[in-house]
């Protein structure tokens, strides 16, 4: 594998009418893809997907979006989907104050119970975070043990940034870095070690530049590989194998 876009939506119904090919032409370009479970569906589909084409994996999960709908029978549920060996993480996992779409102290408890379901589980976590950082922070330190994981589409600043990396996370980047007034992102990314950054798309989602306002896809990754060359000072390929090596570490990845 050449790339990992390790944040995608593969089950999206965006990708309705194309979805085979457009996996077929991500696996031509040599890409691993991690595709994310959202709710119980979604996790279910990640699987399906995952199981049948030996370059996906999946993880199970409950966005903070739908925590309200959570139960201890969904937790129970994304136990036993973790069984499954393409299930590398628990997530996408955390808390969203942006839209609300959930009570506020339900989602701190829903997030509560799947960082202990992946403590139990021994699998790393992926972290979404908009406008809940301090709580999002708040909960994480007061965990009973250390974490693994990424915070996926990293944002914030280079303080934000070293605040994660303390609490051992890595940071997934992904189109808005390409974006012209993410200026304080790019400058962030620059002082980030290599060994902590992963890439994604959270297609169809986030698009990058040269096709921001389209549909994104997997093979876009490429363009975040690019832009964090830029700012390195690396090579393209450098970044490449940097950080595809950091997912195969971080989310113990096999074909």
């Amino acid at each position: 594998m050449k790339l990992i876009d390790s944040h995608a939506h593969l089950d999206d119904r965006a990708f309705d009418r194309d979805r085979a090919a457009l996996i077929a032409s991500a696996f031509a370009k040599e890409l691993g893809i991690i595709t994310i479970g959202g709710d119980l569906r979604s996790s279910r589909e990640a699987v399906r997907v995952a199981e049948r084409h030996w370059r996906i994996w999946a993880t199970v999960g409950a966005h903070p979006h739908g925590a309200k709908s959570v139960g201890p029978e969904t937790i129970e549920a994304f136990e036993e989907l973790a069984a499954r060996d393409v299930v590398v993480a628990i997530g996408e996992i955390g808390l969203d104050y942006y839209r609300d779409l959930s009570p506020r102290d339900v989602q701190r408890e829903v997030f509560r119970e799947q960082l202990e379901l992946a403590r139990r589980l021994d699998l790393p976590i992926c972290l979404h975070n908009r406008e809940s950082t301090d709580d999002l922070l708040a909960i994480l330190r007061d965990a009973e043990s250390a974490h693994r994981g990424v915070v996926h589409s990293f944002l914030g600043d280079a303080e934000l940034a070293e605040t994660f990396l303390d609490l051992g996370l890595h940071l997934g980047i992904g189109g808005p870095l390409t974006y012209p007034k993410n200026g304080a992102l790019r400058a962030a990314v620059t002082q980030v070690p290599m060994d902590r950054l992963l890439i994604e798309t959270d297609c169809p989602y986030l698009t990058p530049v040269p096709y921001r306002g389209r549909r994104n896809e997997p093979a876009y990754v490429r363009y975040v590989a690019e832009e964090i060359a830029q700012l390195k000072g690396i090579s393209v390929d450098e970044v490449a194998e940097r950080t595809t090596a950091n997912a195969v570490r971080l989310f113990g990845l096999s074909p």
